[in-house]
């Protein structure tokens, strides 16, 4: 059995990635010598938050094989496998992955199909029976170390996490690094110039900073949901983190919504400074049904509809 073993549990199982959006191609984008960084920093995090830990699993090697994103996973510890097995079967890893993914590619949405599997097991179809997808991952003792394209990307992250600490404001002599090769830009959300175009609706546009005349637009049309685009944006913006929004609420109770959702969005602005793009308000409402008020911050409605 499993628990009697002498040796320290390990097991390995294939994380299969589609996009179903036909201007995304996952396999395409880690072939990009630009977007592999980014690619490789959302899959990283949303596993690390599967388990709840930085070293919870590890990924061996990469395969691109289209339309398919395959990731190779080893888990050194059963408690993580169990947690990573809970997070996917709970559409958890789904989303948070998507998040990454959409924060990382300055794009609105990256709707994702999963699948799992343990050598010639489908785990997808037996996720309830927690047990049994453990013995088949267990059976599957990984045949290999990561591989030297997932140890040089580690490297890469580990580095510019260490540089980004260091240094928040990057002077123009600190940006040598993103000569090498290996990491041609930052991933969206480090301290440089986020990405300058992103796409919404199969069309695309410049990644522009929130202007005056969006925090106002956003202010009139958010309405109640407000709070739902705030908790959005707080993913990624330590000035919004609990209990601050819930704060803010109460705050301005007596002035009303519209003071609430600009007060709301004054912070993530005044927080994030050049990162408060549009791509990521754009990507938060769209999280929260709230099309038509994108369609409008981009300028997609007609006169008619904007009067």
């Amino acid at each position: 059995k499993m628990a009697g073993s002498p040796t320290p549990w390990i097991g390995s199982a294939y994380l299969f990635l589609q996009s179903t959006c036909k201007t995304i191609a996952l396999p395409s984008l880690y072939e990009n010598s630009q977007k592999k960084p980014c690619v490789f920093k959302a899959l990283k995090m949303a596993l690390e938050d599967s388990t709840g830990s930085v070293n919870g699993v590890d990924m061996l090697k990469v395969h691109c094989s289209h339309p398919h994103l395959i990731v190779q996973l080893r888990f050194c510890k059963q408690e993580n496998c169990r947690r990573f097995l809970r997070s996917y079967r709970e559409g958890a890893l789904q989303k948070s992955l998507q998040s990454y993914l959409q924060l990382s590619l300055a794009t609105t949405t990256v709707p994702l199909e999963m699948e799992l599997k343990a050598g010639s097991e489908h785990l997808d179809k037996m996720l309830k029976d927690e047990d049994h997808c453990l013995e088949c991952i267990y059976r599957e003792k990984p045949d290999r170390l990561p591989d030297e394209e997932i140890t040089e990307l580690e490297e890469c992250l580990k580095s510019l996490m260490l540089h980004q600490s260091i240094n928040n404001n990057v002077a123009g002599k600190d940006c040598s690094y993103l000569k090498s090769p290996s990491l041609p830009y930052p991933p969206q959300g480090s301290s440089l110039l986020p990405q300058v175009t992103f796409i919404f609706q199969g069309q695309q546009f410049d990644n522009r900073t929130i202007t005056p005349d969006d925090h106002q637009k956003f202010a009139k049309s958010v309405s109640k949901k407000w709070k739902q685009v705030g908790r959005s944006l707080q993913k990624y913006c330590r000035a919004l983190r609990d209990p601050v929004i819930d704060n803010l609420a109460l705050e301005y109770d007596r002035e009303g919504l519209y003071e609430q959702a600009y007060q709301m969005l004054l912070r993530f602005i005044q927080s994030e400074g050049k990162k408060a793009t549009i791509a990521r308000l754009i990507a938060a409402l769209e999280e929260n049904g709230l099309v038509s008020l994108a369609e409008e911050l981009l300028g997609l409605h007609s006169n008619e509809d904007c009067s």
